[in-house]
């Protein structure tokens, strides 16, 4: 069910109240998160988009924390795509998911940082880091034949940057006939509404949530034709 313009706004307020701070300033800046019933401490880095933790990817935790029943991720295999900062994978290894968190050779050392800090000890499955460049040795590096994910997991993967051809093509390799890929995206420019087309050649798209305070749409999408019945009564 999509939330109206008051409830929307309210949610998201409730959303971005899963942040806090520290109430003392340290030598290295990170962001608290209150998620999955634990507090996560993220650091992040000033100097690349990837080592901040956007809006989307509250949204993104928030769902998976209220959703579990209808998308339980217990002893599902997972991979997050710009994991960034590694938020997202974080909470869905809270969750009892099997992750694989991916992104960029240089973000790889905060990203296990984060990842290690706040599950060591914490979840049934510990998580896996692992370089992904979107549309680059695919086959080599996670072979259809052997990697079965069950979820895709993506936040604010789409901007303008110029790799969404290739962004594309890693969604299409990573996913299979009953993966199903749960996607929350800012809009920004014309630019982003032009994937959103490209992605449907390839996908059947759901919007599950859509929070026009805050410029962010949550979609559920699968390979054409495999898209199931919706949940009743879905909320975020």
């Amino acid at each position: 069910m999509l939330p109206g313009e008051k409830e929307d706004e309210q949610l998201a307020a409730e959303i971005m109240r899963r942040r806090f701070f520290p109430a003392l300033i340290t030598h290295k800046a990170w962001e608290g998160f209150h998620f999955a019933g634990h507090e996560i401490r993220i650091t992040e880095a000033t100097d690349c988009y990837g080592a901040v933790v956007w809006p989307s990817a509250l949204v993104l935790c928030y769902f998976l924390e209220t959703n579990s029943k209808q998308y339980n991720l217990v002893d599902k295999n997972v991979i997050e795509i710009g994991a960034g900062t590694g938020l997202v994978s974080i909470v869905a290894s809270l969750l009892g998911a099997l992750v694989t968190a991916t992104d960029l050779p240089e973000l790889l050392g905060n990203l296990q940082h984060n990842v290690l800090r706040n599950t060591k000890l914490k979840c049934k499955h510990q998580p896996r880091v692992k370089e992904l460049s979107w549309g680059i040795d695919l086959e080599k590096n996670f072979p259809r034949s052997s990697c079965h994910f069950d979820y895709i997991l993506a936040a604010d993967v789409v901007y303008n940057h110029p790799f969404l051809d290739e962004l594309l093509l890693t969604f299409d390799h990573l996913c299979k006939n009953d993966t199903v890929i749960l996607w929350a995206m800012k809009f920004r420019l014309d630019k982003e509404n032009q994937f959103v087309g490209r992605f449907q050649t390839l996908f059947d798209l759901e919007v599950i949530s859509n929070f026009p305070s805050l410029n962010i749409t949550l979609y559920k999408a699968m390979r054409k034709g495999r898209m199931k019945a919706r949940p009743s009564k879905l909320m975020v």
